[in-house]
């Protein structure tokens, strides 16, 4: 798997996570101002991906649960950001 690639699945991820509880799902839409319509036409761009991650790194409470729902380290999820378009630079 690519990087790319893998940055694209911790996306997929992060979006089911945001998903599953009202409340997390409420505020991604509320901060981004897009329509649950719109998700489904962007979730496989990749900018929109990034954008996904970069809603976990904003907030240190939902990125530590995301890391512990996904079992990952939550360092892997700004690695991963890394990968996507739209990422600031180190």
């Amino acid at each position: 798997m690519t990087d790319a690639a893998a940055a694209s699945d911790l996306a997929a991820k992060a979006l089911v996570f945001i998903a599953q509880d009202s409340d997390r799902i409420g505020r991604f839409l509320a901060l981004t101002g897009i329509g649950p319509a719109d998700i489904r036409e962007r979730a496989q761009d990749p900018a929109f991906q990034g954008g996904l991650l970069d809603h976990l790194l904003t907030d240190e409470t939902l990125l530590l649960e995301f890391a512990d729902w996904a079992e990952i380290e939550p360092s892997i999820v700004a690695e991963n950001r890394l990968k996507l378009p739209g990422a600031a630079p180190i």
